[in-house]
């Protein structure tokens, strides 16, 4: 481990991590088993194809596959599964994509009674959900509306105290002879470029960014800090971890890193479950979402789906079906400052540091829920 675990950047600076219950996109419905309500009959769709009703089944690439209870279905074809698996199932937060196999593949559309909502899996019905407006009480930095909030944000401005904050917290990392990339640079890169954007001292940081310093920068999107922590330290562990993506991307211009941040934030997203709420009825894959139900959007399963992406559990700065479902295509700071995080962050880390690489055994490994990533990066600065 680091020789100076959660060391701060300034001797002023508390090394206590803030609290991340405040983030917006980790606010589930309550995860408490619950009942779901009596089986109700299969309602009939568009073209008289039958749909998914709560406790119900629906169809699944011409097969009927129970959605919660296996008594409340028809007949099951044989060797078929009854139950579909949970995102929240035990082994989960060490590997969800298991689990998100078997639900991309068997149940696309199935009700989730840990989770309370209905669990919706494949890229195509996420990325639709994420942008419907008949799926509402969601924000994504990025979308159209979060694009209009924002105005005169000075982004030059932005990309210099990132590009400076980065190569700061490489500076002090570069005489260790070993370090932890998590604590020691993700978790003060995104907080101390918001601080450096607004004016906040270095010795106030950490009390003040995630609240009135980051509301001012960047007003719903500011709850933002903790994901972009953890997409970055994703990014960096999928860089790190093969030594080929190293060589390609030390030297990289721009462009490539961009499109290695894109692959990073589509293979290992900061945010694995969104949750919304439906306006009225729509059809997905596998059914019709009723009206008022809460809906899980399985964003890391997405992200996975070999209907979208090539080898998608292969991380590949240079694949040609890019795409993520972090953020909205539209301008928004938090988005920028992310997308400049993990620019400088690489050339800070590789100016700084030539020789960087991953300590002798360690290897990176994700955790979470909700929101997934690195718990450490243990390196060797000076190789």
């Amino acid at each position: 481990m680091s020789d100076a675990p959660n060391r701060e950047p300034d001797r002023d600076i508390r090394s206590e991590r803030p609290e991340e219950a405040g983030d917006p996109w980790t606010r589930l419905p309550s995860m408490a088993p619950a009942t779901p309500s009596a089986a109700t009959p299969a309602r009939t769709g568009p073209a008289g194809a039958p749909t998914a009703s709560r406790g119900g089944t629906a169809p699944v690439r011409g097969r009927v596959r129970t959605l919660t209870d296996p008594a409340a279905a028809g007949p099951v074809p044989p060797g078929g599964r009854t139950v579909a698996p949970s995102p929240l199932d035990p082994g989960a937060t060490r590997d969800p994509h298991g689990i998100h196999r078997a639900l991309r593949e068997e149940f696309p559309l199935t009700y989730d009674p840990l989770l309370r909502a209905w669990v919706l899996s494949r890229y195509a019905d996420v990325a639709a959900a994420l942008t419907d407006e008949r799926f509402t009480h969601g924000h994504r930095p990025g979308d159209p509306p979060c694009a209009r909030a924002h105005v005169d944000v000075d982004v030059e401005a932005l990309r210099s105290v990132t590009e400076r904050t980065a190569y700061v917290l490489a500076r002090r990392l570069a005489e260790r002879p070993q370090a932890d990339l998590v604590a020691d640079f993700c978790h003060w890169l995104p907080a101390g470029t918001v601080a450096a954007a607004v004016g906040v001292p270095y010795r106030d940081m950490m009390r003040l960014v995630r609240g009135r310093a980051a509301g001012a920068l960047a007003g719903e999107c500011g709850g933002q800090i903790a994901v972009r922590e953890k997409a970055l330290a994703s990014f960096l562990g999928n860089v790190l971890d093969d030594p080929d993506q190293v060589a390609a991307l030390r030297d990289a211009p721009a462009g490539l890193v961009a499109r290695a941040w894109t692959e990073s934030l589509r293979r290992d997203p900061p945010v694995q479950i969104a949750v919304r709420r439906t306006s009225a009825e729509v059809p997905v894959s596998g059914g019709i979402v009723p009206a008022g139900a809460s809906v899980a959007l399985l964003v890391g399963s997405a992200g996975r789906d070999p209907e979208r992406f090539r080898e998608p559990d292969r991380f590949d700065p240079f694949r040609d079906d890019p795409g993520q479902l972090t953020y909205g295509p539209g301008f928004c700071p938090a988005v920028l400052l992310a997308g400049f995080e993990a620019e400088y962050a690489l050339r800070a880390l590789f100016t700084a540091m030539p020789r960087l690489r991953l300590a002798d055994g360690f290897r990176p490994t994700a955790t979470g829920l909700i929101t997934r990533a690195p718990r450490s990066l243990i390196v060797r600065p000076g190789g």
